[in-house]
């Protein structure tokens, strides 16, 4: 159960804080809601009914510095996950991104910085469905690995690279 003033990771939508835990008629019936704001735009607000698995699934406690040092760590040991079917390869990282498994995200990431920089060197370029992916992966670890760290977010791939070396 989280409580006013946790921090959270709320699926792709970015790293939250919870302003309120309250209850709300939204669908017909009252039912409680965590009431997530977005730490970086007050327009953007959340309402995660307590009670729904799948929308509490996608809410996690933002990682520490030091999971994140652990985490990367552990990114050149991390396999590579691609798949040749364009189908089975969208579902699988689709299915990724809503998981939101941080290992499984670097995984995702990493596959995808290799694959591209050998289609790069044959001329040619990754399909865009791949591109879109590697954003969202990109833009839902910086942003939290940023936050845990105390930097900006374009300051993250630096923090990485140094910390491999």
């Amino acid at each position: 159960m989280y409580k006013t003033g946790d921090v959270v990771m709320y699926g792709t939508s970015g790293i939250c804080r919870v302003a309120a835990v309250e209850k709300r008629d939204l669908t017909g019936e009252e039912q409680e809601y965590y009431i997530l704001r977005n730490i970086y735009s007050d327009k953007n607000i959340y309402y995660v009914p307590v009670n729904n698995e799948a929308a509490l699934g996608r809410m996690h406690p933002v990682c520490t510095k030091s999971e994140v040092d652990e985490l990367i760590s552990h990114m050149n040991s991390e396999g590579l996950i691609w798949i040749d079917n364009d189908n089975k390869r969208k579902e699988e990282y689709s299915r990724i991104i809503k998981d939101a498994d941080k290992h499984e995200i670097i995984r995702l990431i990493k596959t995808l910085y290799l694959r591209r920089r050998e289609l790069s060197e044959n001329g040619r370029r990754l399909r865009s469905s791949d591109e879109n992916y590697l954003g969202i992966a990109e833009d839902m670890l910086f942003e939290e690995f940023a936050y845990a760290l105390g930097i900006d977010r374009c300051e993250v791939v630096d923090y990485i690279e140094k910390h491999l070396a």
